[in-house]
Parts: C-alpha cells; structure tokens; sequence
C-alpha cells in the first residue's frame, strides 16, 4: 500500500477532554439520498453530515438530474428528484469509485429510467462483502445484468417483481438493496433473515413517509408491498452511534473525559454495558453522552462481535486501543468481517501485546471459523504506547490508529488521514476541540 501525501502529526500523551457534536449516521445518510430517487416529489433530509460518502452521493445524484441544495438549517440538504435522467458512464465511474453506495442505485434507477450502470465499487479493505449478493437479488426482482469492461448494465424489460428472498447471512447492504427495489416492485416481497440496525429502521421510516408499505416481524422478516408511485420526505436523520462510540473510545484510552452531543442511549446500550464492564463511566442526558475515565484500572474482558443488537463490528477496533490498557488478557472473537483484526499488527508495533488466532475464541456463531482466517485476538495489558508511523487501512481502523497516537508518549505520523473523512465530520477540528496536539506538517492546528 502507497503511503498518502496526507499526513497527521500527533504528539501523545495529552487526555482529550471537552465537547464535540455527531450528527446523522454515515451508515444511513447516503441510504436516504439515494432513497429520494424514488420520489415524485422534493424530498428534505436534516442533520446531515459533512462526510465523503454524503459528497459522492451528492454527485452521483446530480449526475443523474437530482437538484441537490442546502436547507435553511446547517446540515439539511433539499432533494428534487422530478427530472431525472440517465448519466454519462465515465461521470459515474469518476464520482463512484472511491465509495461501494452505488449499488444501492440500481433499484431506484431501474423503477424511474428502466437501466442502470454500475462502476467498479471501492471501500474499506476489512474483508469480503461481495456484491454478488445485490445482483442475485436485483436478478430474483427481474433485473437483467450484463458485465461489461467498465461496469454492470442492468435492466428491467418487464419491470421489478416482488419476490421472496432470504440472506444467508444479515447483511446491512443487501437488505437496504431490497428495500429499496421492492417499494416500488409489482406485489408484495418478503424478506428473511434481515439485517435490523437501527439505520435500517429509519431507512424504513425515510421509504414509509414517502408511501412505502412495509412491515417489519420479530423474526428478522421484512415485508414489502408495492405501490406504484412514491413522494417525498421531510426527515431528521438519526445520530451516529459508531462515531459517538469511537470518541468514547478515545476518552477511555487517553484518560479523558468528552461529552458527546447528539449521542442516544437506545441505540447505544450494546455498547454502553461493555464500557462499564471495562471500566468507562459515563453519563447521560437528554442532549448526548458524556464518557470519562474515572481513574484506577481498566478490566479486561471477553467480547464478541455480531450484527444487531449485538455488539457492533464498527465499534470493536476502537475499543481494542482503551483494551491495550486494562489489566489482564481481553478476548477478542470478530464475527463479522475477516480481516478487521489486521489493524492490530501497527498497534503491536506502538508496544501493545495482541495475538491474532485462527480459532473461534467464543461461542457466537461465526461467518468464517473454520476458513483460515485470523479473527480472533488476544489483549494483554496495560501496556505502554509509543509514537510510530502508521499507515491508515480502513475507516475505523484509521480512526483506532489516531486514538493510539493520541494515547501513546511520543510524536507519530499518521498517514492516509484523508480515509478518516468517509465517516468522521470535521474530525480534525474535533481534536483541536478536545485539546489534543497535532498538526500538518508546515501548518499546525492545536
């Protein structure tokens, strides 16, 4: 992997402490965008945040005739989907491929143009997330899918379908593809073994203010009847809980103390038993989450990710930094995503002491346990960090990197900061807020 030109200098050792704000959630803001496609109507989207993804979708809207303008409130974007039209295939190629949101085009673009291209997707190197898995979906509601050099072309000669499908696994992506293909497919479409984060539950609200039927079971089914025509929404988007646990996760490792604004319990409390169990205190109020070290010990623990409402692969690398300083052996079992341990070989390079294994080391069911892969890990703590050159290798990885450096004693060079800002608003001007010392080299910034 090249080394980025965008480099962050971090000097470590100093506790953050202070306030900072998240808004809408990365994992459902760009879903809703695309979600006003489908209307007739002008859509509005509140609490929007000044991320990569929200400015790829943007683009790829515009591309494709969506008016796309701010509200009259900070973070609220105005969309206008009444002329839309096809996009020219090398401006798709050159807006898309830095970001896997595209897919979630095809559904919207085959109920209001009948076709759809789709570039070669990036993303986040922490495992496999084919996009089989829409195309197979997209194939069972009557898409046709042509591979060509530069892309997939999709149609729909004789429309969308409902359809009865079930995942082999609850994939967010998949199940946000279905819903937003099925509201406007002919019948009714039944969906199990869904993915119910609470994105997807407000994915739902966005596509029921528009005039989507759909009904949500307790046994992870969705239920889907098409209608034939859908408006536009008025909706604030819910806050972003994996950001607001990263920061948690930063005031643990660094002993300091951040009230995170816009931070909710309900969506929270996975997470927010496994801080007090390591050790964390936190606070709650009808504004946000204040999260503290209170001194004393951390305690190690056994974890285990899985999807909701378990405890949230997005929030396991950042922990695993606050792990590297508790008291004892931590277990780690990743069951979500292959390869999102490997983050862990830099902060063994900063001092930490973490063993990767192939084994399963917990019960839950696990996607890949008998595949080869190293995804489970074990912690031993406390251990001293110390500053060192890190390459940034996926979005919370990145962010876990950071949180390191700011923990460690030392200065360190982070490297590849630019993939932080997929997922974090204005991250840098957060750290200045919260005291932490680092700077661009030849321009500093706290």
């Amino acid at each position: 992997m090249t080394v980025n030109d965008d480099v962050l200098l971090v000097h470590g050792g100093t506790p953050l402490e202070g306030e900072i704000r998240v808004r809408g959630a990365k994992n459902l803001v760009p879903k809703a965008m695309v979600a006003a496609l489908l209307g007739s109507a002008p859509s509005r989207l509140r609490n929007v945040p000044d991320i990569r993804d929200v400015r790829v979708v943007r683009g790829l809207l515009q591309l494709h005739g969506v008016t796309v303008r701010p509200g009259e409130e900070p973070g609220e974007l105005i969309l206008d989907p009444t002329r839309v039209e096809s996009a020219n295939v090398a401006d798709i190629d050159a807006h898309a491929g830095s970001s896997r949101i595209p897919i979630l085009f095809c559904g919207p673009l085959l109920h209001r143009l009948g076709h759809a291209f789709i570039p070669g997707l990036g993303g986040c190197d922490i495992g496999g997330r084919p996009i089989d898995f829409h195309f197979d979906v997209l194939r069972q509601f009557g898409a046709t899918i042509e591979k060509r050099a530069d892309g997939q072309y999709l149609e729909a000669p004789k429309g969308l379908r409902g359809t009865k499908i079930r995942l082999p696994y609850p994939s967010v992506g998949t199940t946000e593809q279905v819903l937003l293909t099925a509201v406007m497919a002919e019948g009714v479409t039944e969906l199990s073994n869904a993915a119910v984060e609470p994105e997807i539950e407000d994915l739902i609200c966005v596509l029921q203010k528009m005039g989507a039927i759909i009904a949500m079971d307790t046994d992870r089914t969705i239920r889907i009847t098409g209608v034939e025509s859908l408006g536009g929404y008025t909706h604030r988007a819910l806050p972003d809980r994996l950001e607001a646990a990263s920061w948690a996760s930063a005031a643990l490792a660094t002993n300091g103390n951040i009230y995170v604004r816009g931070a909710q319990q309900r969506s929270m409390m996975t997470f927010l038993n496994t801080y007090r169990k390591v050790g964390g205190a936190f606070e709650i109020d009808d504004e946000g989450i204040r999260f503290w070290h209170p001194g004393g010990q951390l305690k190690s623990i056994a974890l285990e990710t899985d999807v909701h409402p378990g405890f949230q692969t997005d929030w396991q690398q950042p922990l695993v930094v606050a792990l590297t300083q508790a008291t004892g052996l931590s277990i780690i079992h990743e069951t979500v995503y292959e390869s999102r341990l490997g983050f862990t070989s830099a902060l063994n390079q900063m001092g930490a002491h973490i063993q990767l294994y192939r084994e399963c080391l917990g019960g839950s069911d696990c996607r890949f346990g008998q595949r080869n892969f190293l995804h489970s890990a074990v912690v031993s703590g406390p251990t001293r960090l110390q500053g060192a050159d890190l390459v940034i290798p996926d979005l919370r990885g990145g962010f876990s990197y950071l949180i390191a450096a700011l923990a460690a004693e030392g200065t360190s060079r982070v490297h590849g900061i630019e993939l932080i800002n997929r997922g974090y608003e204005n991250f840098m001007d957060k750290l200045v807020e919260l005291g932490a010392k680092v700077e661009l080299p030849g321009k500093a910034l706290g």
